[in-house]
């Protein structure tokens, strides 16, 4: 019990030639930070708040030192670790507020900054606060001193990391936004916003790995001179790679076809559906469901058909009738010209031709030619088949027929074989 008071007594002179000048060196003394690690807004204001907490609140601050059994660098790390973890609290519920005020509103473009910002911002807070924390202890204990320099240095590559990740973050929510307005506005391209969000990526990685690169002391006029003829060998040595990105770049550009579209091309055995534009390569499947890998460079030496992009479908058939029934021709094509007209689901805005088109070797010839509304595949042969056979129908309807390949052998009837007569009354006789 007596050293207890003992110890009391020793601690209570200590505070009262510590508290009698705590409004001027001894502050710095207590915190032991150098003032080169203190160079952040959030550092210079944790700074600020111990020594003001302790001018305004000496009794408080000896029943701290009191509970940590004057311990006094373990009472400031807890402190600023507690500090930190309440600007961190304060944040995170400014934030939560500012975004629900925003959905609230339905502000949904604002609404992808504080979702972005929140983990970046906090991750920087505790960095922030860890990095004052080590530089106080070490400094109370004269630990590694010549390391403090490093460590803000660090802890500034890590800020700029930071800063990358929002802004990574917010291109990301910006492509789902702008992915769900595009449900509801066709205006709005996915494709393009993909390739904006990869070019900013990897702007934001390029940009970011730079600063990194200056904080750690690299000299980056000579890295980027360097880079520059080192980009010219790459180049030569990798053309077939560079012009396959510059390809994947013109796709995004110039959008010949999306993901999602059928395509074609007459110069190279490429038909199917467009499963993904990537950098290099896009990957198209067949309708047997082979994956094709093509490199975005053959793009640009190659024609591409676009099937999805028709407006519609066209039939083009040819109908042969037999030549004994000329006579119906005409009724024929009058019939199915009105059938076509009156047939839901044919484009009668576009161009229809029902025509007697060619006398042919055995048949003829009655061109059709008109467009379907629908312009999918499967679609368009359910409405090809009925177009068929209601010509069929029409055909049979004026006792016509279809009419196939027929050959017919004309004897003249007037033919004699000179002999056979008299040879044959010779046998008769005989």
């Amino acid at each position: 019990m007596n050293g207890g008071v003992f110890m009391l007594q020793m601690i209570q002179g200590l505070l009262t030639g510590f508290l009698g000048g705590v409004t001027s060196i001894e502050t710095t003394l207590l915190l032991n930070v150098s003032s080169d690690s203190l160079t952040t807004v959030f550092e210079n204001f944790t700074n600020n708040s111990l020594g003001q907490l302790v001018s305004l609140f000496p009794e408080t601050w000896r029943f701290l030192v009191e509970l940590f059994g004057g311990q006094v660098w373990f009472m400031l790390l807890v402190l600023i670790l507690s500090i930190t973890f309440l600007i961190d609290l304060v944040f995170r519920l400014v934030v939560n507020f500012i975004d629900y005020l925003l959905d609230k509103r339905k502000k949904r473009f604002l609404q992808t900054i504080p979702k972005s910002l929140t983990s970046p911002i906090s991750f920087y807070i505790w960095l922030s606060g860890s990095v004052l924390a080590l530089t106080t202890i070490m400094n109370q204990f004269k630990l590694f001193l010549e390391l403090i320099p490093y460590i803000s240095s660090f802890k500034s590559t890590l800020g700029v990391i930071a800063v990358a990740w929002f802004s990574v973050r917010w291109v990301h929510r910006i492509e789902i936004y702008l992915k769900r307005l595009e449900r509801k506005d066709k205006r709005w391209d996915s494709v393009t916003v993909e390739a904006a969000g990869k070019v900013f990526r990897l702007t934001v990685f390029i940009i970011t790995a730079l600063f990194v690169l200056s904080s750690l002391g690299v000299n980056l006029t000579g890295l980027i001179a360097f880079g520059g003829m080192g980009g010219i060998a790459v180049g030569f040595a990798a053309k077939d790679m560079v012009s396959n990105v510059l390809g994947g770049l013109m796709l995004y550009w110039d959008k010949p076809f999306v993901v999602g579209d059928w395509i074609r091309s007459p110069e190279k055995e490429i038909e199917g559906t467009v499963e993904n534009i990537g950098w290099r390569i896009t990957i198209v499947r067949t309708f047997d469901k082979r994956p094709l890998y093509i490199p975005n460079g053959t793009f640009s030496n190659i024609t591409i058909e676009n099937p999805s992009r028709m407006q519609y479908r066209r039939i083009k058939e040819t109908v042969g009738v037999r030549y004994c029934d000329v006579k119906s021709v005409a009724n024929i094509t009058a019939d199915i010209r009105k059938m076509l007209q009156e047939h839901p689901e044919i484009a009668s805005d576009e161009t229809l031709i029902v025509n007697f088109n060619m006398y042919n070797q055995s048949t003829l010839d009655i061109l059709i030619y008109t467009f379907t509304k629908t312009t999918v595949w499967v679609k368009f042969h359910e409405v090809k088949e009925d177009v068929l056979l209601k010509v069929a129908d029409i055909v049979e309807a004026h006792g016509a027929e279809m009419a196939f390949p027929t050959r017919t052998l004309y004897v003249e009837d007037a033919v004699k074989v000179e002999g056979v007569t008299e040879k044959s009354d010779e046998a008769v006789k005989a």
